[in-house]
């Protein structure tokens, strides 16, 4: 038998920042518990710049609001780590969404709200979705801004059918996964997809970027 150990992967190294002692404990339990080491556990956005200096992780998992103003220094650390680090994935717990993080490459990104950390395996499956270069944009954060504004916008473009399709995606699911879902076959899906990219203007990027691309419009036509 060939190929074993050589394919087995690498496993993921995450930094995790809260200020909330419980729930930062929380999440590096959690992570430990899915196999994925935590390199470091800090509770503030000064400390966690430190630490993806010093362990170079795959993906940070960070609060929007910590110390000292408890405002958006979070946002600002996960803003200043794509800057120098484009390469590390970067998760947002929180309900604040911050298009800042979106003015450059979108993949690796993800918007989780923090009840959403209590679905431990939706949790875990975003962790690995964003670390992995997809994205993870909390489907409740999606239905609220496809609902929020009347004014003309690129989702204006598409079908309530095709919005489903896109919560869905942003939600992480597989092409198989909307089909059973929305119970229709795995071509409708397929089509309905091609739809929300042609009418999104992604017809000319690649597969996966125009995947990440979409679940984000919402975020970045606020």
């Amino acid at each position: 038998m060939t190929g074993g150990a050589d394919h087995i992967r690498p496993r993921l190294r995450a930094a995790v920042a809260d200020d909330s002692v419980l729930l930062r404990d929380g999440v590096v339990r959690l992570l430990d518990d899915a196999d994925i080491d935590v390199v470091a556990a800090v509770g503030d956005g000064d400390a966690l710049l430190d630490a993806v200096v010093e362990h170079e992780p795959d993906l940070v998992i960070v609060d929007v609001r910590m110390p000292p103003t408890h405002t958006d220094e979070g946002i600002r650390a996960a803003i200043e780590i794509r800057r120098r680090h484009p390469g590390i994935s970067v998760l947002v717990l929180s309900q604040y969404v911050a298009t800042e993080l979106l003015s450059g490459d979108t993949a690796g990104v993800g918007y989780l709200l923090k009840d959403r950390v209590v679905d431990v395996d939706d949790f875990i499956g975003a962790v690995r979705r964003v670390a992995d270069g997809g994205s993870a944009v909390d489907g409740e954060v999606v239905a609220q801004l496809l609902g929020r504004s009347t004014r003309t916008s690129e989702l204006d473009r598409l079908t309530p059918r095709e919005r489903e399709v896109l919560r869905l995606m942003a939600e992480g699911y597989s092409n198989q996964g909307i089909a059973t879902e929305l119970v229709v076959s795995l071509g409708a899906v397929e089509k309905h997809i091609t739809n929300v990219f042609t009418k999104l203007d992604l017809d000319h990027e690649t597969h996966v970027h125009r995947r990440v691309l979409a679940v984000l419009t919402p975020l970045r036509t606020r």
